[in-house]
């Protein structure tokens, strides 16, 4: 771990000023940036800890009926939080099977967003072909393990997945990233916060420099939501494949649907062909839920190691939805 220099934030304006300087980084949780220091991935020259900003540690309804949860709320806060687990049920699901509670205690919501992949050559102690790590030097998932990586949106030069669990939820519940910087706020959905790897498979997600998440905030209750996560063993782990699935009803007909599959892609993929055809389907009409989810997956591309995970991820969808149809309203 190379040496840096160490300050703490205390106010906002003193933690998004510091976001205007170059190699710099930010400790709220720490459980993942002390990773990527002990690894190498990231060796930053100042490290500023915004751990103790308490107005960034709190939920606030906003006059919608939605909530605005502070970028540093820890991860079991938020799923324990009454009107989070009433309201949109799919993201404390979300974050209850995220990591163990140990790690759920300290992370924060915020830091959650801004994991990066566990693609093993990109995390390996000794560093590998990756051109999310090292721009240029090659992609080994492509010819080697790729049996967890991508079957949406990837490109030769990256292939890698996305981890969090929370972020799927959050997409499915059209939810919003404030990120804050001297002339304001600036909102992004949280379905479009994470890049495609396309050329540039280092950049993970839209953040600018001088740009701090302040908040993440979430639209009208969805009680009618769920989150499915396929994973090898029920402790600990990182899915496979996992659902987001939000319903409006209208009696058993689907009023509207949103869909959002994890693990998939490089961010959370909304299934869009799938929600636009499920409208108006009623909820146990088996061959058509089935038909519309495989509209989606015209535009999956698998590699011989992840073609499983196509229907694997249609039958999460399915049983996603069906839980948030089942769910009290």
């Amino acid at each position: 771990m190379m040496p840096f220099r160490y300050a703490r934030a205390t106010s906002v304006p003193q933690a998004i000023a510091a976001a205007g300087e170059p190699e710099t980084a930010f400790l709220a949780g720490g459980s993942e940036l002390l990773n990527w220091m002990r690894l190498g991935i990231t060796a930053p020259a100042r490290i500023v800890d915004i751990s103790r900003l308490e107005e960034l540690a709190q939920i606030t309804p906003l006059s919608n009926g939605g909530l605005r949860i502070g970028a540093l709320c820890r991860l079991n806060d938020v799923a324990q939080d009454e009107r989070v687990a009433r309201g949109y049920p799919a993201l404390s699901i979300a974050i209850l099977k995220a990591a163990s509670p140990q790690i759920r205690n300290l992370a924060t919501l915020g830091g959650n967003l801004l994991q990066r992949t566990r693609c093993a050559y990109f995390r390996a102690e000794e560093e590998l072909p990756c051109n999310k790590r090292r721009p240029g030097s090659g992609c080994a998932a492509m010819e080697g393990h790729h049996e967890r990586h991508a079957i949406f949106g990837w490109s030769e030069r990256c292939i890698a997945t996305l981890p969090s669990d929370p972020a799927v939820a959050l997409a499915a519940l059209d939810a919003t990233v404030v990120a804050t910087r001297p002339q304001g706020e600036r909102r992004v959905p949280v379905r479009s916060f994470h890049t495609l790897p396309g050329t540039q498979p280092e950049v993970d997600h839209v953040l600018r420099l001088g740009e701090l998440i302040t908040a993440i905030e979430l639209g009208p209750p969805a009680p009618r939501s769920s989150y499915l996560k396929v994973r090898e063993r029920e402790s600990y782990e990182y899915a496979l494949v996992s659902a987001a699935v939000a319903l409006d009803l209208d009696g058993q007909r689907i009023r509207r649907a949103r869909i959002a599959l994890g693990s998939v892609a490089h961010r959370p993929w909304r299934l869009e062909a799938s929600e636009a055809a499920l409208v108006g389907v009623q909820i146990g009409d088996t061959p058509a839920i089935r038909k519309s989810i495989a509209a989606s997956f015209a535009d999956s591309r698998t590699l011989p190691g992840n073609a499983y995970k196509v229907p694997m991820a249609k039958n999460a969808a399915e049983r996603a939805l069906a839980m948030a149809a089942g769910a009290s309203a």
